[in-house]
């Protein structure tokens, strides 16, 4: 697939990106090799694979899920202006 001048002007206008007509040629020329990629993937036969989450066999290193912090919960709601029920209590702003 390729693409004419007037269909890459017209992309230009979807996306809202001021295209000077002394760009339009590289523009071109950018997306239709980028839609020729496409096609060459495309092409491809991929009948039997399986999809991946990831190109390569990777396992996240978790760490242990531990407390590191004691629960200081109350010291600072005991400096908080209103409090009520664990919860903090702000004022309304919006009617």
């Amino acid at each position: 697939m390729t693409l004419s001048a007037d269909e890459v002007r017209h992309i230009a206008k979807l996306a809202r990106i001021e295209l000077a007509d002394g760009d339009l040629a590289a523009t071109q020329a950018k997306l239709n090799g980028i839609f020729g990629l496409i096609e060459e993937m495309q092409a491809v036969n991929t009948d039997g694979v399986e999809p991946m989450s990831h190109p390569q066999e990777l396992a996240q290193r978790l760490r242990a899920d531990a407390v590191s912090e004691t629960d200081r919960r109350d010291a600072y709601q005991a400096i908080a202006p209103q409090t009520e029920a664990g919860l903090y209590l702000v004022p309304k702003v919006i009617e």
